[in-house]
């Protein structure tokens, strides 16, 4: 069953504005960008399966940077858990609507990632990047951007 009525948002491409400097989570967050583009733009009669491959990723993303909070005491780690476990409870909602037959709500979902995304891959995964790369190197991560310009344009149209 298709939602005409819904009007999508821009398609999440990577961007080097999303490169935090922690090779792991660069590479997790990668994936994660090209899932939900494929969910924005993927055919409809993939979207069940395309919300799967979301689920299992999603499971194992959050999942790793969970672990590596708990075992780095990482001191904001309950927000940063908690939108993670949001996340997870909006995707299993959603699967659950899929099943009866409302596949356009895998868009929005995926929307709703895409939105998502850039603030707290900014905010949140930032900082735990720094963490992690402190820890292991004593100090901020080196981050260099082929496309600061492009960068700055996304940043400023969000």
């Amino acid at each position: 069953m298709s939602d005409a009525s819904h009007a999508p948002e821009p398609a999440l491409d990577w961007s080097d504005a999303f490169v935090l400097g922690h090779e792991p989570m660069d590479a997790t967050h990668r994936e994660f960008v090209a899932l939900v583009r494929a969910m924005q733009t993927g055919p409809e009669d993939g979207l069940a399966g395309l919300l799967a491959d979301f689920e299992a990723h999603a499971r194992r993303h959050f999942e790793e940077e969970d672990r590596w909070m708990l075992e780095t005491g990482f001191p904001p780690r309950e927000c940063h858990m908690d939108e993670h476990a949001a996340v997870l409870r909006s995707v299993v909602e959603v699967r659950e609507v899929v099943a009866r037959g409302e596949i356009g709500q895998v868009r929005r979902l995926a929307d709703a990632l895409a939105d998502w995304f850039p603030r707290h891959a900014d905010w949140l995964d930032s900082a735990l990047a720094h963490w992690l790369c402190k820890r292991a190197y004593g100090g901020k991560p080196v981050v260099l951007r082929r496309d600061l310009k492009g960068a700055l344009r996304d940043v400023s149209q969000a």
